[in-house]
C-alpha cells in the first residue's frame, strides 16, 4: 500500500488586488494567505510520512513568476526533496509559455537536479521507488493545438476537426504508454486536463482557445489504479472504477471559488483498490453582500443593515448594490467604509438602475421611415429630464433642416447648449460620487 498527497491549482501569486500589504513581511497578505496553504500541504505530507506526492499542475498565474513568488513556492518543495519524499510536477497551462514548449516556471527544478523531483512536461511513465514500494506516473500535461496548428496536415480543417485529429494521436500515444506499464506494480495517470464530465468554474474561461476537452473513457483505463487530475478548481470525484478525482485549487482565487472547500487528497494505493480523503483547508473566506436598495426609502440605513448581518471577519468582501439615480446623493461613502473595517479587504460596487416606467419609442420596420424631426420629438418625449430644454431643441433643429441657422437667435441656442453640458455634468457628477 502506497500512501500519497495529490494537491493541485496552487496559483501562487494570485489574487493580489484582494489583499494589501503587510507592513511586518513586506508581502502582500494575499500571497501568504497561499504560502500559508501550500506549507499545510507539506506539513501534512512530512508528517503521515507520505510515500509519494503528485501536484497535478499550475503552480503560478503564469510561466514567469516573480522571483519573490518562485522562492515561496521551491522552499516548500525542498522540505520533501530534504525528506527524501518523491515528488512529480506536472505541468499545467499556466505553467507554460503561450507559444513553444516546455514548462518553463517548473523545468527548472529538472536543471538543477534538484534530488527526488520530477517534472511532467511530457506524455512520459516514470518508474518510481517510494519507502513502501514501486509505483508507475504516466504524466499527461496540458496539452494545446497550437503545435499542431502549424504543421500541413491541419491545414484548411476546422477547430473542430483539429480536435479530433489531436485527440486521435494522444489516443494512439497513451496507448503505447500503457503497453509499456508493468501489470504487477500500481500505476497511477497524472493528468492536467478539462474532462467531459467535470463541472467547471471560471478555469474554462481561463483556458479558452488554447486546450480541448479529454473524454473520461479515454482516461478511465482498468490499468489504471487511480487517475489523478489538475486544472478544474472545484473538488470532484469523476469516476470510481479507477478512482478519478480532482482535489481542486488549495486557496481561492476569485469570487467564482466563494462556496467551494479547498484543500488536498490522501490517498492509499495498492494494485487494484484505491481510497481517497478530501482534507480541508482553512482558507480565507470570500463573502458577496448584495443588495436591491431601489425601493428603500432609506438606502444608506439599507445597506449598512446589510452589512452588519454578514460575518465579515477577516473576509475579503465586495459588496453590490443597487441604487436610482436620486439615491446616490444618499449613500454615505465613508459611513460604508466603517462599516466594512472588519474585513480583511472589501471593494464597493455599486449599479444605477435606469427608470422603468418609460413609454415605448415608435416600433420601426426595416420598411420603416421617420423623418428627423419627429424622431427627435418622439426621442425627447421619453426624456422628462430634458422637457426644460425641449422647445428649444426642437427649434434648433427645425431651423438647421430649413438651413436657416443664421436666423436662429443666438441667445436661445446658446442657452439651450448651456442647458444640455449642465444636464451632463450632473449625470458626470452622480457617477462620480458613486466611486
Amino acid at each position: 500500500m502506497i500512501t500519497l498527497l495529490h494537491l493541485s491549482d496552487i496559483h501562487m501569486g494570485s489574487g493580489f488586488v484582494h489583499g494589501r500589504l503587510n507592513p511586518e513581511t513586506g508581502l502582500n497578505t494575499r500571497l501568504e494567505d497561499f504560502i500559508a496553504a501550500l506549507t499545510r500541504c507539506i506539513d501534512r505530507a512530512l508528517a503521515e510520512p507520505v510515500d509519494l506526492v503528485l501536484f497535478g499542475g499550475d503552480a503560478f498565474p503564469d510561466a514567469t513568476p516573480p522571483p519573490l513568488v518562485q522562492q515561496a513556492l521551491a522552499s516548500q518543495f525542498c522540505r520533501l526533496s530534504a525528506a527524501g519524499i518523491p515528488t512529480v510536477l506536472l505541468v499545467g497551462n499556466h505553467d507554460q509559455h503561450a507559444q513553444g514548449l516546455g514548462g518553463a516556471s517548473l523545468s527548472i527544478y529538472r536543471t538543477l537536479g534538484v534530488p527526488d523531483v520530477l517534472v511532467g512536461d511530457r506524455l512520459e511513465t516514470h518508474p518510481i521507488d517510494t519507502r513502501s514500494g514501486p509505483v508507475q506516473v504516466v504524466t499527461l500535461p496540458w496539452l494545446t493545438r497550437s503545435t499542431l496548428l502549424t504543421r500541413p496536415e491541419t491545414e484548411g480543417l476546422s477547430m473542430a476537426q483539429v480536435n479530433d485529429l489531436l485527440l486521435d494521436r494522444l489516443r494512439v500515444a497513451l496507448e503505447g504508454e500503457i503497453r509499456r506499464l508493468n501489470p504487477d506494480i500500481p500505476a497511477i495517470l497524472l493528468a492536467h486536463a478539462m474532462i467531459d464530465t467535470a463541472t467547471y468554474g471560471a478555469e474554462r474561461f481561463l483556458s479558452a482557445g488554447r486546450g480541448f476537452t479529454i473524454p473520461m473513457a479515454m482516461l478511465a483505463r482498468p490499468c489504471f489504479d487511480y487517475v489523478a487530475l489538475g486544472h478544474v478548481h472545484r473538488y470532484q470525484v469523476l469516476c470510481e472504477q479507477p478512482l478519478m478525482i480532482y482535489p481542486g485549487s488549495i486557496e481561492r482565487v476569485d469570487f467564482s471559488e466563494e462556496a467551494e472547500a479547498k484543500g488536498y487528497l490522501l490517498v492509499q494505493v495498492s494494485r487494484g483498490q484505491t481510497q481517497a480523503e478530501f482534507c480541508p483547508l482553512p482558507v480565507r473566506p470570500f463573502k458577496t453582500i448584495q443588495v436591491d436598495l431601489t425601493e428603500a426609502d432609506d438606502p444608506q440605513a439599507g445597506l449598512e443593515n446589510a452589512i452588519a448581518q454578514a460575518d465579515l471577519a477577516e473576509a475579503v468582501v465586495r459588496c453590490l448594490y443597487t441604487l436610482r439615480p436620486d439615491q446616490v446623493d444618499q449613500i454615505d461613502q465613508a459611513a460604508l467604509e466603517t462599516a466594512l473595517a472588519e474585513a480583511h479587504s472589501y471593494t464597493l460596487q455599486p449599479e444605477l438602475k435606469a427608470p422603468t416606467n418609460r413609454s415605448r419609442l415608435p416600433e420601426l420596420g426595416t420598411d420603416s421611415t421617420l423623418d428627423p424631426l419627429t424622431a427627435l420629438g418622439a426621442y425627447l418625449a421619453n426624456r422628462p429630464d430634458l422637457s426644460d430644454i425641449a422647445e428649444g431643441m426642437i427649434a434648433a433643429a427645425t431651423a438647421l433642416m430649413a438651413d436657416e441657422t443664421d436666423d436662429l437667435p443666438l441667445d436661445d441656442a446658446d442657452l439651450a447648449l448651456d442647458d444640455v453640458d449642465s444636464l451632463a455634468l450632473e449625470e458626470t457628477a452622480q457617477q462620480l460620487r458613486l466611486l
